[in-house]
């Protein structure tokens, strides 16, 4: 005799989306510690109110949807110039919203649909935003990029996806200490780093060796997100999951440029 189903619990429903908000959350501010309280703020708004949580859409999609009841409800923190970082300068001059939909679809894969949800805007003015976006990312910063992959068609792909976008590829590493030589023969001002490396290197460790010497963003690439968003440790603020379509990589690359400086690894 076979057990009914056990009703999906909030914790069912939140669980296994909720590395995917950190993500989100992470990107979105630029910061690991940032992207966390605010994901933190999500999950204690759902437990005083769990009503706030509507099952009506998907369990992604609905968390997602209190996330950004929060971030519009405290200002969307970061929008105001600071003059010594290039990043948040072009910030405070994007469209409203327009970054928010664009990470939505680029790299959590919402749908035009699943983003008036979750931003409670109509479907066509979600699409209008995700458009907007994009031209207003690409054209706002432009820099080097060292590319830390030891798969030769991955590392021809992101080349190619980051010299069509206008950025100059630094060099091409296999292994960290390749990566290491080329970051301190020229300075990048972005990082897109595979973790598991041709020689059986880190590139997580690539990146802790060159970060003393130069401080700028870090892209992580991995099949494996879930092992690197786990709240445990010091966490990449941004992060793309193999295997990538290249609006996650446009999407990923544009918002790093925007920042000087991210928490990717912490010390």
């Amino acid at each position: 005799m076979s057990n009914p189903t056990r009703p999906a619990t909030m914790s069912d429903l939140i669980g296994p989306n909720l590395p995917y908000l950190r993500r989100y959350a992470r990107a979105l501010t630029g910061s690991q510690d940032s992207g966390d309280a605010h994901a933190a703020a999500t999950l204690e708004a759902i437990l005083a109110d769990p009503s706030a949580f509507d099952q009506g859409i998907s369990a992604k999609a609905a968390l997602f949807r209190v996330f950004h009841s929060i971030w519009t409800s405290v200002g969307a923190p970061v929008a105001e110039p600071d003059e010594g970082n290039r990043g948040r300068q072009a910030l405070a001059h994007l469209t409203p919203n327009t970054r928010e939909a664009l990470l939505l679809n680029s790299v959590e894969g919402f749908t035009a649909e699943e983003i008036g949800a979750i931003m409670q805007v109509p479907d066509d003015e979600a699409t209008a935003l995700i458009d907007l976006a994009r031209a207003e990312m690409q054209d706002a910063v432009k820099g080097r990029i060292l590319i830390i992959e030891d798969e030769a068609i991955i590392a021809m792909d992101l080349e190619s996806i980051c010299t069509t976008m206008g950025h100059d590829v630094t060099g091409i590493a296999r292994t960290r200490d390749a990566a290491v030589k080329m970051a301190l023969r020229e300075r990048p001002d972005l990082i897109l780093a595979d973790i598991q490396l041709a020689d059986n290197s880190s590139g997580i460790d690539a990146v802790n060796a060159i970060l003393p010497e130069h401080d700028v963003p870090v892209i992580f690439i991995t099949a494996f997100p879930e092992r690197l968003l786990t709240g445990e440790r010091p966490e990449p603020a941004f992060m793309i999951a193999k295997p990538y379509q290249p609006e996650q990589v446009v999407s990923a690359v544009s918002q790093a440029m925007f920042f000087a400086s991210t928490e990717t690894l912490g010390a």
